[in-house]
């Protein structure tokens, strides 16, 4: 998902995106550790996309702050 894709989502579709994300991504580094993991770019990708909804998610903390303050 792209970040113009993320920041499309409302703050619970947000929230559900991360938690998700996280959890492919531990599933991932599971696999990985285990040595299932074929595909070993999925977990560059899925590192990108928990890293990409967190950031949309701060930048939305430090608006709301913002405005509170300001």
């Amino acid at each position: 998902m792209r970040a113009s894709d993320v920041r499309d989502l409302t703050d619970t579709e947000l929230a559900e995106h991360i938690a998700t994300a996280r959890r492919e991504l531990f599933g991932l580094r599971f696999q990985h550790a285990t040595g299932e993991l074929d595909n070993t770019a999925g977990l560059r990708r899925a590192k990108r996309e928990v890293a990409r909804a967190l950031t949309v998610a701060r930048e939305r903390q430090i608006a709301t702050i913002e405005q509170d303050n300001g």
